[in-house]
């Protein structure tokens, strides 16, 4: 598989991905907790697959930095939720841990890339 037919595929995933934080958000409590944490998911968990379409399409190399940076942090953050869904026992662990997996892998595959970057474009620039 070829860079071009990687990114289309983690686009996919990455979307695919912000439609399961969704599912999965519905089904939190409709208490106050539950309301700021079902926001906080989305918000992160649904930032994650529109700022890698952003960095598919970024005019520079800092640009696509920058937006895999976003990526690397959102997902994390998503991370973050879904562990205080977890042990706040907001749901039962069987129906968020497919997502938290899923989540994992995305966070590893943008902080390798992330730490990709950083190799690749710290080695060109100049430092004055």
């Amino acid at each position: 598989m070829d860079n071009k037919q990687f990114g289309k595929e983690l686009e996919k995933r990455t979307k695919d991905f912000a439609l399961r934080i969704l599912r999965l958000a519905t089904q939190l409590p409709q208490t106050p907790e539950g309301k700021v944490i079902r926001y906080q998911l989305v918000k992160a968990g649904t930032s994650v697959g529109a700022n890698y379409r952003e960095a598919n399409r970024a005019i520079s190399k800092a640009d696509f930095k920058n937006k895999i940076s976003i990526c690397t942090k959102e997902a994390s953050e998503s991370l973050y939720w879904l562990e205080i869904i977890v042990e706040g026992k907001l749901l039962p662990k069987e129906k968020v841990i497919d997502l938290y997996r899923e989540n994992d892998e995305l966070l590893s595959i943008f902080t390798s890339a992330l730490s990709t970057c950083r190799k690749k474009y710290s080695s060109h620039s100049s430092h004055s």
